[in-house]
């Protein structure tokens, strides 16, 4: 059941978020402005893929707990996240990292090929999220578009350089097939993202990808690979000697490497995503996991210590651990809501909160700290997603999606299902019981040539209705019939439903069903 006590507007601040992402969703083609960090050629923590894949976490969150009945809201901007994935520019470092070289595969690099599909084998650290996406976007919106055959193709060609075009084509069963049988292969140890590297973290995406699948073609896949993935890590244990995460485990020694330091994002984004299928495991040890890096500063505000940057082959690692970020949408997802708050009260005062075309969010800043010794660094992964993703989460998100799907119902009960893009959506829930669809609407200002009009549908079987705007009746119809307008409001009958235009700005609205009416 979906909690009430989330179902109330939302703050200028989560609306900002959600606009945000869909400002970056609308960039062209291989636009990447704002989302561009300090590592180069992808294949560190703050990649394209990253971001992209937990701002439509973020949104899917959003839309199952605060607007379950807007899905005209976040279906396209998740579409459009989907279509950047499928990018080159966004996979294309996999030609390079499948190769090898690293301190953790260089004794395999002469027994590596170049591979150029992305998710033909191991690079779990891309696939899983391309396999998770498209399973959660067929069961949020009831569109199994990503299903038809070729779906999901990678593809690349240049007229420089790499002969003929590279081409691979799958869809979200046959890829959701893929990580699966890489997963039974690896005997539920985990699929590697670096050739030889299997990282706890990047394996929890492909079983949320298993359930969402589960929960639209039935089974038990999920079932099946989570405890097969227990038994399986029994013998090396989830937690180091220091009561931290281990991070990873090389494929071929079987030797785990602890999280040394240790490293906050390890501990955070580990515990964020597992407590969706672990739940009493992640809770029992959060306590002092988090105790061990989280900095008190002045007014209750809360900041993270990081980990040393170790130096590797005589290097420094350049990296964007997003150390912050992951301890903040930890925090969302435990229900932690002072450690919350506090890391929320630090960004708001050290990390630059700016609005930009009507959307919020926290600008990328390479300084680490401020004279007074303040955290001040903001990757794009924390500034553009992850604190997003934690103001817009409620406790046990993850969990919840997870373990309590839509009632049956949900997807022919009356909803806001499509959206102009100059409308903020601030409350959409369907009430059963009272056969009341409320939902509160604001034009943004900077999104004018965006459009204006919201399309109210799936009414059919759903009897008359009182549309009313505060307390004043605006129209009366019977499902998708406008019988009467006031007037007041430019209420239309269209194919597939009743289309309102040009509400007024922080107008609530509430459309009663009855036949009574």
């Amino acid at each position: 059941m979906i909690d009430d006590t989330t179902l109330g507007r939302l703050s200028d601040r989560q609306a900002g978020h959600l606009r945000h992402f869909a400002n970056l969703s609308r960039q062209p083609v291989n636009d990447w402005s704002m989302m561009q960090g300090r590592g180069t050629g992808q294949d560190d923590f703050g990649g394209y893929r990253f971001q992209l894949a937990y701002m439509a976490y973020a949104m899917a969150l959003a839309h199952r707990h605060r607007l379950p009945a807007a899905p005209g809201a976040f279906k396209p901007v998740f579409e459009r996240f989907m279509e950047k994935m499928l990018l080159p520019e966004v996979w294309m470092y996999w030609a390079r990292v499948s190769r090898g070289g690293s301190v953790f595969n260089m004794h395999l690099a002469d027994q590596l090929s170049e591979e150029w599909d992305p998710v033909g084998r191991d690079n779990i650290m891309y696939s899983a999220y391309v396999q998770s996406m498209a399973s959660l976007y067929n069961y949020l919106f009831d569109d199994d578009r990503y299903a038809a055959p070729g779906a999901l193709t990678f593809k690349y060609w240049s007229f420089f350089w790499g002969g003929k075009e590279r081409r691979f084509e799958y869809d979200q069963n046959s890829l959701n097939q893929r990580v699966y049988w890489q997963m039974v292969e690896s005997g539920y140890l985990g699929v590697a993202c670096e050739p030889n590297c299997v990282f706890q973290i990047c394996n929890q995406p492909a079983i949320l990808g298993f359930r969402m699948h589960d929960l639209v073609n039935g089974g038990s896949v999920a079932a099946e690979v989570t405890d097969a993935y227990q038994n399986a890590w029994k013998q090396f244990g989830r937690l180091g000697s220091n009561g931290h995460y281990n991070m990873m485990m090389a494929q071929d020694t079987r030797a785990v490497r602890e999280n040394l330091g240790p490293s906050p994002w390890v501990d955070a984004w580990c515990g964020t995503l597992m407590n969706m299928w672990n739940r009493d495991f992640v809770r029992e040890h959060y306590p002092s996991q988090i105790r061990g890096w989280l900095m008190e500063g002045a007014n209750g505000a809360l900041s993270v210590r990081s980990a040393v940057r170790p130096e590797v082959m005589g290097q420094k690692v350049v990296n964007d651990d997003s150390d912050f970020g992951w301890a903040a949408t930890w925090a969302s997802e435990m229900g932690d809501s002072d450690t919350l708050q506090g890391l929320l009260a630090h960004a708001e005062c050290f990390m630059g909160p700016t609005w930009r075309n009507g959307g919020f969010y926290f600008p990328r800043n390479d300084t680490i700290e401020d004279a007074q010794g303040n955290r001040t660094l903001v990757e794009p992964m924390t500034g553009n997603a992850l604190l997003g993703y934690a103001s817009l989460n409620v406790p046990d998100g993850l969990w919840r999606l997870y373990n309590e799907p839509w009632d049956p119902n949900h997807h022919s009960n009356p909803a806001l299902v499509r959206v102009d893009e100059g409308i903020d959506v601030l409350q959409a829930h369907f009430d059963a019981t009272s056969r009341q669809l409320r939902f509160a609407l604001r034009p943004c200002a900077e999104g004018r040539e965006l459009g204006s009009k919201v399309l109210i549908g799936r009414l059919s079987n759903h009897g008359s209705w009182v549309l009313k705007c505060g307390d004043s009746v605006v129209a009366r119809g019977t499902e998708g019939q406008v019988d009467l307008s006031s007037g007041s409001l430019d209420v239309q009958t269209m194919k597939d439903g009743v289309e309102l235009s040009s509400p007024p700005n922080d107008s609530s609205f509430v459309m009663q069903f009855g036949s009574s009416l």
